[in-house]
């Protein structure tokens, strides 16, 4: 006699399900206890974790914490490389190798990697598997393979305020000024000025700030509006429900009334 498959499955179905749940909670609680803060180190012993810093878990490779200096309010994403020194044990002297400002965030998968001097800007945001090294590999002998050639360094220096898009490679001896965007994938060298946009391999300067004329070339996108002081949460949301609900070209444009400052704004909403 054919059995029923809906009927001898159920339990199993339930088992899975339960099995799921009890998986994720298990995730969701090993990510909160093995974050890293100020207040709970674990194992690491940076030579500064400011308040308000979470490392997530699971980190990445991580060594020469002594010589690592890492700001207030950073984030820090799941496995994410910060390294000071060639390896780890050495005696770096008496000054910081790796310096992150405060409000500096590296997304997932980011590499650090600070054999000399690296330093990171306040408020600098990287996205997913970004790489910033210090460090590269020479070739001067050709009879040699490239990996056992010693390697040259230079110090990089990623000034406040930057953007660095997905796969970004920053490399030994760079200089990056203020507020410089780096676009997905490009490979930075050398110094770049303040205000600018740089794309590409090697990454060439693609669209950069005047104080006269603004951007050039300009922007292809109408800026966005500033959100008026004083805004409150429920007058956010309101106009999150009306931008998506006025149409993009009608009289409810970006410089119509349901702009931020038409109803749902503080002065006409509260």
């Amino acid at each position: 006699m054919p059995r029923n498959r809906n009927t001898f499955s159920l339990p199993g179905r339930w088992c899975r399900r339960a099995l799921t749940r009890a998986v994720h909670r298990g995730w969701r609680w090993a990510q909160r206890a093995g974050s890293v803060t100020a207040e709970h180190p674990g194992r690491l012993r940076f030579r500064r974790l400011g308040h308000g810093t979470r490392l997530a878990f699971p980190q990445g490779t991580v060594f020469g914490e002594p010589w690592i200096e890492v700001g207030e309010h950073c984030i820090i994403g799941e496995r994410v490389t910060l390294t000071a020194g060639m390896m780890p044990g050495l005696d770096l002297g008496a000054e910081p190798i790796l310096t992150l400002g405060d409000g500096v965030v590296l997304g997932r998968g980011s590499h650090v990697i600070a054999d000399t001097r690296v330093s990171i800007g306040s408020d600098t945001y990287c996205g997913p598997y970004v790489y910033i090294t210090s460090t590269n590999h020479s070739y001067d002998d050709p009879r040699q393979p490239v990996g056992k050639q010693w390697p040259r360094t230079a110090p990089v220096e990623i000034g406040p305020g930057c953007w660095l898009g997905t796969g970004a490679v920053v490399l030994p001896g760079a200089r990056l000024g203020r507020n410089v965007v780096v676009a997905a994938g490009a490979v930075v060298r050398g110094e770049v000025p303040d205000h600018c946009v740089v794309a590409g391999a090697p990454a060439r300067v693609v669209r950069s700030w005047d104080p006269v004329d603004g951007w050039r070339p300009p922007l292809r996108t109408p800026a966005p509006v500033p959100l008026p002081d004083g805004i409150t949460p429920e007058q956010l949301l309101a106009l999150a429900e009306l931008e998506k609900t006025r149409e993009p070209d009608g009289p409810d444009g970006p410089d119509g009334p349901a702009g931020p400052a038409g109803p749902a704004g503080p002065k006409s909403g509260g």
